[in-house]
């Protein structure tokens, strides 16, 4: 197509107001233009398509054949500029919200909440970050997640909602670890809570102990205590599949760590509305 045949959406909108009111005073109040400036763009139309468009010599204007082609194509036009600017306008003003939660609440716990979220809020993109609590704790300071779901000591860093987790140690029902020595732990890498909070404890009572097994997953790190790869620290409500130790096995309890969601002060509404849906969310997980 040449350059005298590319079409200006600014003058297919003037040209589709005078057809719809039938007058040149009143497409220019609609369109907000003088007479004059939608008199010059309908003409500048008529050049460009080398034929009249407009029959401006009855009491209406009215299109001739020729314009009345051209103003289906104007309408479709107009309606497919005026759903471009609806949708990327949408998409700007709902924006993202970019939340991070550890694995255990990842992979099942929070995903129906999330899924019900983004289908009443089809303009919101939801972006989440799984991974080990240090880490989005790491990014959430940084300002790179407008809300994270961390676990950490109690009262180490308040936030909008906590629950209290309680640990339990675990063993292995059928391939039990607990009486080697050095004790094998299955733990996560060097940095997470849970490793800390067990080699801690161990020291404290002066248990020989070494790692067996290291994974960033939960579900790996459940699966190795539960083929006798090791020993672990692991959330009570998550402890069912395998054997509790308690302090008559040698292993002295450990206090509670909790769940605290953090949201930036600057949030936007959407990021609250979500985080209220979290909170009642939590409510119920950490009752289980």
């Amino acid at each position: 197509m040449s350059a005298s045949k590319i079409l200006d959406p600014i003058l297919l909108r003037s040209f589709v107001a005078v057809a719809d009111t039938g007058s040149f005073t009143r497409a220019a109040d609609s369109v907000h233009l003088t007479q004059s400036t939608v008199s010059q763009q309908i003409r500048r139309l008529e050049i460009q398509f080398g034929c009249d468009l407009l029959n401006r010599n009855g009491r209406y204007v009215a299109t001739t054949p020729e314009g009345e082609r051209l103003l289906g194509y104007a309408r479709r036009i107009m309606q497919l500029m005026d759903e471009a600017v609806e949708q990327v306008t949408q998409s700007v003003e709902q924006g993202e919200i970019q939340l991070g939660v550890p694995e255990d609440f990842a992979a099942h716990a929070l995903t129906p909440i999330l899924a019900t979220f983004a289908e009443n809020y089809p303009g919101i993109r939801l972006e989440i970050t799984s991974g080990l609590s240090h880490e989005l704790w790491r990014l959430f300071q940084q300002g790179k997640l407008d809300m994270a779901l961390v676990k950490q000591r109690k009262d180490s860093a308040p936030g909008i909602a906590s629950w209290p987790e309680p640990l339990c140690w675990v063993d292995s029902r059928e391939h039990p670890a607990a009486g080697r020595n050095p004790v094998p732990l299955v733990a996560f890498p060097i940095g997470g809570l849970y490793r800390n909070e067990m080699t801690h404890a161990l020291d404290a009572t002066g248990q020989r102990w070494r790692i067996g097994f290291v994974s960033t997953s939960l579900a790996s790190v459940s699966a190795a205590v539960q083929d006798g790869l090791g020993i672990s620290l692991l959330p009570r409500r998550m402890a069912a599949q395998h054997k509790v130790l308690e302090e008559v096995d040698g292993f002295a309890a450990v206090p509670d760590l909790e769940v605290t969601l953090h949201m930036q002060s600057d949030a936007s509404t959407h990021t609250k509305t979500l985080a209220a849906e979290l909170v009642a969310a939590c409510d119920v997980i950490m009752k289980v």
